[in-house]
């Protein structure tokens, strides 16, 4: 069996994992001890991400045609090399990643392509501060929440002004 045909269900595994995803982030690794790696690993599973180690040219084989080609096109599969992949949440990997390269000095970004963007390594720094999906959902429920709370509590309050008025004015007659 030729090599080419080994490395094929590889190439075809990659192209399958990163077709419809929402974001795949690029990463050299090099650096990280074993204990930060394996919390890496666990947070970036928890939270439904991928992520793995593969060689450079079957990564740029399987990029061919897609999006993804821009890591290529931009010089960034040279040296270990990383991926994490979200297929729901875009910035969950960029998030977790960031998290571990504040403790891990040597780890760094070398890019990211976000719905279809592409982020060099100070964008994908950029990203990792936007709270997830959730955190933004319960912001804004919060905040709708508030105005209708607080006009409650003022008809709350008028109507029980109104009932001691009433009650006034029936003891002046």
């Amino acid at each position: 069996m030729a090599k080419v045909e080994l490395k094929q269900p590889i190439v075809e595994e990659i192209k399958a994992k990163v077709e419809g995803a929402a974001s795949v982030v690029l990463v050299d690794y090099r650096g990280l001890t074993v204990a930060q790696d394996t919390e890496l690993r666990k947070g970036l599973r928890e939270a439904g991400c991928e992520y793995k180690v593969y060689k450079n040219t079957l990564m740029r084989r399987a990029f061919e045609g897609t999006d993804f080609a821009e890591f290529d096109e931009k010089g960034l599969l040279d040296g270990p090399s990383a991926i994490a992949i979200s297929k729901d949440d875009a910035t969950a990997p960029i998030r977790i990643l960031s998290k571990t390269a504040k403790t891990a000095d040597a780890m760094e970004f070398k890019g990211a392509i976000v719905e279809g963007n592409f982020y060099d390594s100070e964008g994908v720094k950029a990203l990792s501060n936007i709270p997830s999906r959730d955190e933004l959902i319960s912001k804004l429920l919060g905040s709708l929440q508030s105005p209708i709370t607080n006009l409650a509590r003022v008809l709350k309050q008028i109507a029980e002004q109104g009932e001691g008025g009433e009650g006034a004015a029936a003891a002046a007659e």
